[in-house]
């Protein structure tokens, strides 16, 4: 017998895409599964849409106010009986034989908390835009130091994880309201190794709309997920490259969120690349319409 896998869901607003995400987790094949749906208080149909697709695969279907994923996956975490849990949106398509593979891996190796992939990424349509790149033959192998030293993340598509190290991590901070940076940092906290496997596992979906202002969202959950680990050695690496991946987007789009995050942290700790975003910003201050001293700074 296969071990039981857990296949928890929180989704938000997605009704046209859940019958493809959905049938791509039956597809899969997989002889022992069970899929646990919590929707986090949709303003669509996407709750009356799971109910009828629950009708003809009998998995279990949550409603909750929305609370955001993160306590949405902890609702669904609490009915699972799996010994192995994966998260995907269902938005995405979890490409055939994916699951089995990390099934395998992680019987292999006792010591590994979460075993990921690679993913192809669409977009709303489902066109290919792009492709995560990765060495092939090569197994990549992240304990805690490497996972915050290079804010390492498995995204929920590709990720497999052991539910005893969930447990020993707390399941997700309800908090911080992205769930795939912290679980990775959490569970390898607990002395689980991270591995990524060079192979694509999934169908990422891009959506064009409402990605503008995502980038200060995810600036504030990392820098939430990192918190716990300040006085680590590598927590100042952690928070500039986070702090230089949103200058990347801030510098171009919100002259004023660029100088706060500028000023979030002293100039000695600067690196080459924010030394590289800041010359980029003064040279977008007039396209953004700002000049600089207290129009940047704010009146």
């Amino acid at each position: 017998m296969r071990p039981l896998v857990s296949v928890v869901c929180a989704c938000f607003n997605i009704s046209k895409y859940l019958d493809e995400a959905i049938a791509s987790i039956y597809a899969q094949g997989y002889p022992n599964l069970e899929l646990i749906v919590v929707d986090d208080g949709s303003t669509d149909d996407t709750y009356e849409r799971l109910a009828m697709l629950r009708e003809r695969h009998g998995f279990q279907l949550y409603r909750q106010a929305n609370r955001g994923v993160s306590d949405a996956l902890n609702h669904g975490l609490r009915h699972a009986r799996g010994e192995f849990v994966m998260t995907p949106d269902l938005d995405d398509i979890v490409l055939p034989g994916a699951l089995d593979t990390r099934v395998d891996y992680l019987l292999a190796h006792p010591e590994v908390g979460c075993v990921g992939g690679f993913n192809i990424c669409i977009d709303s349509a489902g066109n290919e835009v792009a492709r995560d790149g990765f060495s092939e033959g090569c197994v990549e192998r992240w304990g805690f130091d490497a996972a915050l030293a290079e804010t390492l993340v498995v995204m929920p598509l590709t990720a497999l994880y052991r539910m005893d190290a969930m447990k020993r991590a707390d399941f997700f901070d309800p908090s911080i309201r992205v769930q795939d940076f912290q679980i990775t940092l959490r569970i390898a906290a607990q002395g689980y190794e991270i591995h990524r496997l060079p192979a694509y596992m999934g169908r990422y979906r891009r959506h064009g709309s409402g990605l503008s202002g995502r980038y200060k969202l995810n600036y504030e959950a990392d820098m939430q997920a990192i918190e716990p680990y300040r006085a680590h050695p590598n927590y100042r690496r952690a928070r500039q490259l986070i702090l230089n991946k949103a200058l990347k987007k801030a510098v171009v789009q919100d002259g004023r969120y660029a100088w706060q995050l500028f000023r979030s942290v002293p100039l000695r700790a600067w690196d080459r690349v924010t030394l590289k975003r800041f010359w980029r910003f003064l040279r977008y201050l007039p396209v953004l319409g700002l000049k600089g001293g207290t129009d940047v700074a704010g009146r």
